[in-house]
């Protein structure tokens, strides 16, 4: 499956919310592997945050297309030294076909050639194991730092869980 690729305008906002909701949160999550179901409950996104990530320097929202239908969405940005990589999602039935593979090599080539960097980074919740392997097998490294989960903050979530934590991950491009 080759995708076609496109950065996100605001028009996409809806969908975009749809889209990283659906690769994360609530039952249809759960018809993926990347599923945070089991950790967190409510939002993954907000639109105000999407909005703020398309519009910024530096910044590129990713969608990755199949007939003209976005199947999949990453947020590439500059964040201080390094490339950052978030806000990664595939359709839930649609995971498992390589899509993930293309818009990760897609967003390393848009950090290294058009941002100019030799570094990606990103964060994983640290109990997602089979996340972290999947990017390992990537070229990834685990840098033994960490990032605390914004308890309290409901814009990314509610935590069902009290040990929450993110796990930064880099590679050199």
């Amino acid at each position: 499956m080759k995708l076609d690729f496109r950065h996100a305008t605001a028009a996409d906002i809806p969908l975009l919310l749809t889209l990283v909701t659906a690769g994360y949160r609530g039952e249809r999550s759960r018809r993926g592997w990347t599923t945070e179901a089991d950790l967190l409950d409510g939002q993954r996104i907000d639109a105000e945050q999407l909005a703020a990530d398309i519009t910024a320097p530096q910044s590129v929202i990713l969608l990755g297309e199949q007939d003209g239908q976005t199947i999949a969405c990453a947020h590439v940005c500059v964040q201080a030294d390094a490339g950052y990589f978030g806000m990664f999602s595939v359709w839930p039935e649609l995971q498992g076909q390589g899509i993930g593979k293309q818009m990760l090599l897609r967003a390393e080539q848009i950090a290294r050639q058009d941002f100019n960097l030799t570094l990606m980074r990103m964060m994983v919740i640290e109990q997602r194991q089979e996340l972290i392997a999947y990017y390992l097998r990537r070229g990834y490294h685990l840098t033994g730092r960490h990032s605390p989960f914004p308890y309290g903050d409901e814009r990314f979530g509610l935590p069902r869980r009290d040990d929450l934590r993110f796990a930064i991950l880099e590679k050199p491009l």
